[in-house]
């Protein structure tokens, strides 16, 4: 029997190899995204009746998704993998229900959402996951293929093309922006060719140009972007408000709560613009604390995708890179956008913003990061004990 087949095995009994820098990671980004969508959202659930309405639905979304974390803590990678075709076509045909009149929930102008047991779920959330676990999975199946031919990594990206583009119907830019990047980032993991991998990338730039221009609603959130001021009352309103409300942070903040711009100025203030609450009161110590946080969650996801290469576990690999490239470029985008860096999206920062769907599957794809590290450590045990002797 292999190194690889008792390893498998050891890791489906015995002890639980936790990463505790991930979980003391990811407690306190929770903890905080509790506190400051407790603050933005008070005033909105005092005008609904209800001042704890937003965060009473946001720490159940926290709790249904620990347990998802600890489910998928305990379900083999190998499964996700052998599964991944049929887990793709279930996501596919929800991203096209999602679309259909009766079936899918319009909200803001938007058909993002189905209703699931009277909660709105959002579908790209887990579809996200799904397509890339697929990626993943081609990329161990058809290494040869991705490194030295062009059809090779042509062909997933056509998969995720089509997903973007049902995206987009909804419309939801800048999920299908995110997903698309994620995949290009672990086709560069993969090891594709520079020249196809840079061919890649400006494609995929234009793509992405010819799609914002080519609807005047992202054309004006574009424009708003270069110059909200042009227009602060109306296409920039979001963004000077928050603008003014990172400014009034200062260094230290305003204090916990005592955010001015959160009181019906600044739309959104407990989804996309949470950060801007976040810096307006605790300050730019604040911001320094939770970029931190991240980018050591980050860190710690490649670490791990880097052990788990190490360990001769490829697919494992391959899926831990693809959250922390996830996280990152969300996290960076989303703050972006609240600093009037990039052109105002409709993403959450992730395990901080209030969005029930995003939270419960952050939280499920962290116990898929956690059960690679354990299966790496399992793997890592038996090579050290001589593997099937």
């Amino acid at each position: 029997m292999s190194v690889s087949a008792v390893a498998m095995r050891a890791a489906g009994r015995g002890r639980l190899h936790l990463d505790g820098v991930v979980i003391g990671l990811v407690a306190a980004l929770l903890l905080i995204g509790l506190a400051m969508v407790t603050s933005a959202s008070v005033s909105l659930g005092a005008h609904d009746g209800n001042a704890f309405y937003f965060i009473e639905r946001q720490f159940l979304s926290a709790l249904v998704g620990v347990v998802g974390a600890a489910i998928a803590l305990r379900v083999p990678t190998e499964a996700w993998e052998r599964w991944s075709l049929v887990l793709l076509s279930v996501a596919v045909v929800l991203l096209v229900l999602v679309l259909v009149p009766g079936i899918g929930v319009s909200v803001n102008g938007s058909r993002r959402w189905l209703r699931l047991a009277g909660i709105n779920f959002q579908v790209s959330e887990a579809a996200r996951v799904v397509l890339l676990m697929y990626l993943c999975s081609y990329l161990v199946r058809r290494e040869e293929e991705v490194r030295t031919t062009v059809l090779g990594f042509v062909k997933p990206l056509l998969v995720l093309g089509f997903a973007a583009g049902l995206l987009l119907l909804e419309p939801d830019f800048g999920s299908g922006v995110v997903m698309l990047a994620t995949g290009i980032g672990l086709l560069f993991l993969a090891g594709v060719r520079l020249r196809h991998f840079l061919a890649l990338c400006g494609g995929a730039l234009a793509l992405f140009a010819l799609v914002a221009v080519s609807s005047p609603y992202r054309m004006r959130r574009l424009i708003t972007f270069l110059d909200p001021w042009a227009d602060p009352y109306n296409t920039g309103f979001q963004l000077t408000q928050s603008l003014i409300a990172i400014g009034r942070g200062e260094w230290f903040g305003v204090g916990l709560g005592a955010s001015v711009q959160k009181l019906f100025y600044l739309p959104e203030a407990h989804t996309d613009f949470v950060f801007a609450v976040l810096a307006e009161e605790l300050g730019f110590v604040g911001i320094l604390l939770v970029v931190a946080l991240v980018l050591a969650l980050v860190y710690r996801s490649m670490t791990i995708a880097r052990g788990a290469a190490e360990a001769g576990l490829k697919f494992q690999s391959y899926l831990a890179a693809s959250f922390g490239i996830w996280l990152g470029l969300q996290a960076f985008i989303n703050m972006g956008v609240n600093m009037g860096l990039l052109p105002t999206k409709g993403l959450t920062l992730p395990l901080l913003s209030y969005g029930r769907s995003s939270l419960v599957v952050t939280l499920g794809w962290i116990g898929i990061l956690l059960r690679v590290h354990h299966e790496t450590q399992c793997t890592r045990t038996v090579a050290l004990r001589g593997g099937s002797r």
